[in-house]
């Protein structure tokens, strides 16, 4: 297919015919895909017979357009809420995408360093998330990606919010030469992790290069490169860098520079969906700081992905008066009950150096018929052992695998609820 065509396709749900089209696809009911791509493409159909012209694509073509988008709209709820109604996605902008909540938090560091109205140039737009966010907190937006359906979509999603005063999206290579980041007030670049097999853990096989990206932001004034969150801490450089989690699983890493890199060096950040409250913020030096190293105690703290991703166990450890089971394991020990946000709390009722046996008699013990299995530092295969263990009971227990030294262990807790830690 020649590649104007899935463009044109995407384009013709923008006219009013399209619109129309959208709506009623959108309206299907959830079921048989071949029955919703039969009914589409009547839809289109008969849509294209009343007005001649008005989709401005094949009837074939804007069905499928719609099936695309109608599908793709029911997995944007996640990330974008109830807004997602009104946006349009590619399947892999939707994947990289940044969540609403990440977005908005990030843009909020935009607008409190820079003045209102800052152009910021978005290089790798993708379908336009943190555009949007951008230009809601007040910033002047030129995004810019190098796929045209995709740059379409970033247009179409500026245009459906009311942004197109603040914001344009157009097609266009990224790099020191094509975007001159001095041009700008700020640059925001979130490099493409995506290839033809699936996500791209190696910086240096982004698209942009990780070296392309750096060189990026180091010459604009202001400047933020959203990573993969295992992004190695030896490739981060001199940049401000916060590891960010959204309901408790981390998302995304965000390296600041320039104007915009003040502040404590690593931060985790805890945003949570649907909060209008401020983020959760633990901050940390530029050096890791060692934690101290203890044996078991009456409760285990499991901190968030975003605390052990920025290296700030540590921290942790001392908000809760605790110590490492183990060195190289994020797991900490405590005698104090202590409510944070930055780890999830549990009460350890029994700890044995790992056996099936031992396990599975301990389990039974507590009548226990609900397993919840959490790991750390340890091989054993969860959904095995969940089938060895042949839980039965009404009580519930939560077994943690780990190690302490060279020696396999398991603990088994309950998890703290939210009126004991209060």
């Amino acid at each position: 297919m020649p590649e104007s065509e899935p463009v044109t396709a995407f384009s013709s749900l923008l006219t009013p015919a399209g619109g129309r089209l959208l709506d009623r696809v959108c309206a299907l009911p959830e079921g048989d895909p071949l029955a919703a791509a039969t009914r589409a493409r009547a839809a289109a159909e008969e849509i294209a017979a009343a007005e001649p012209g008005g989709l401005g694509a094949p009837p074939a073509d804007a069905a499928a357009a719609a099936l695309s988008q109608a599908r793709l709209r029911a997995r944007a709820r996640a990330k974008f809420g109830e807004r997602a109604a009104r946006m349009f996605f590619t399947p892999d902008g939707l994947e990289q995408a940044t969540r609403i909540e990440a977005a908005r938090y990030r843009a909020a560091g935009f607008a409190a360093a820079l003045p209102a109205g800052t152009e910021v140039a978005d290089l790798c737009c993708g379908i336009g998330a943190d555009t949007l966010a951008l230009a809601e907190a007040g910033m002047r937006v030129r995004a810019v990606d190098a796929d045209p359906l995709t740059a379409a979509v970033a247009a179409a999603n500026i245009g459906a919010l009311g942004l197109s005063g603040r914001a344009r999206a157009e097609t266009g290579t990224t790099g020191p030469g094509s975007v001159p980041p001095g041009r700008y007030g700020a640059v925001f670049c979130d490099p493409a992790r995506r290839g033809a097999r699936g996500r791209v853990f190696d910086p240096d096989a982004y698209s942009p290069p990780w070296g392309v990206v750096e060189e990026l932001a180091q010459a604009a004034p202001a400047a933020c490169v959203k990573a993969a969150p295992g992004i190695p801490h030896e490739r981060i450089g001199g940049a401000r860098a916060e590891w960010v989690s959204v309901d408790g699983e981390v998302k995304e890493a965000a390296l600041w520079f320039g104007a915009l890199a003040a502040g404590p060096p690593r931060r985790a950040v805890l945003l949570r969906s649907g909060s209008a409250g401020p983020p959760a913020v633990l901050d940390g030096g530029a050096e890791e700081r060692p934690a101290p190293v203890g044996g078991v105690r009456r409760y285990l703290y499991e901190p968030d992905g975003a605390v052990v991703r920025s290296h700030l166990v540590a921290e942790a450890a001392e908000l809760v008066g605790g110590a490492l089971l183990d060195p190289r394991i994020a797991y900490i020990a405590s005698d104090r009950l202590v409510d944070t946000p930055f780890c999830a709390a549990y009460e350890v009722h029994e700890a044995m150096p790992f056996s099936l046996k031992r396990l599975r008699a301990a389990v039974r013990a507590r009548r226990a018929g609900t397993v919840t299995i959490k790991k750390r530092g340890s091989a054993v295969d969860v959904e095995r052992l969940r089938r060895d263990l042949r839980p039965s009971g009404p009580e519930s227990v939560v077994v943690v695998l780990t190690r302490i030294g060279d020696r396999p262990f398991c603990l088994l807790c309950s998890e703290v609820s939210a009126a004991q830690r209060t």
